[in-house]
């Protein structure tokens, strides 16, 4: 019911972002979705990959700090107040969300997220008969 995301930690200043994505490129690994937060020194850019472990070997192989982690993709449809009726499924089940980010695709809209509970999340996901995205399905998407 998961999926795995990257988080790579990169400095803020000019070059570095590039240099992980020329990394992806060189691998022919397609991003599916990506966000950057940053601070003063850093950024953590987080991302969505058709190919998430090779993705992870090849950047920790390339000196790249990096860390695979699970989160959650759930389905909704694209029409407006869809991603505030699924949150508060989660907050009416008493989950907090750690980070959220989101995307159109196919006329779908993917909301992907992390949680303080993620069995919570699983059961409060199937519950509800959220449509969620797997692994498999990320294939699909790329």
């Amino acid at each position: 019911m998961t999926i795995h995301q990257l988080s790579i930690f990169i400095e803020n200043r000019a070059g570095t972002l590039v240099n992980v994505l020329k990394l992806l490129k060189q691998s022919n690994i397609q991003i599916i979705a990506s966000t950057i937060a940053d601070t003063a020194e850093y950024g953590i850019y987080r991302l969505i990959c058709s190919e998430p472990m090779r993705a992870y070997k090849e950047l920790q192989e390339s000196g790249v700090a990096v860390a695979l982690s699970d989160v959650f993709a759930i389905e909704l449809d694209d029409q407006p107040g869809r991603a505030a009726d699924a949150i508060e499924v989660f907050s009416n089940a008493g989950i907090a969300l750690t980070y959220m980010y989101s995307f159109l695709f196919n006329g779908k809209g993917i909301l992907i997220f992390r949680t303080d509970d993620a069995e919570l999340a699983r059961k409060t996901i199937e519950d509800n008969h959220l449509s969620y995205i797997t692994e498999g399905s990320l294939q699909k998407l790329s």
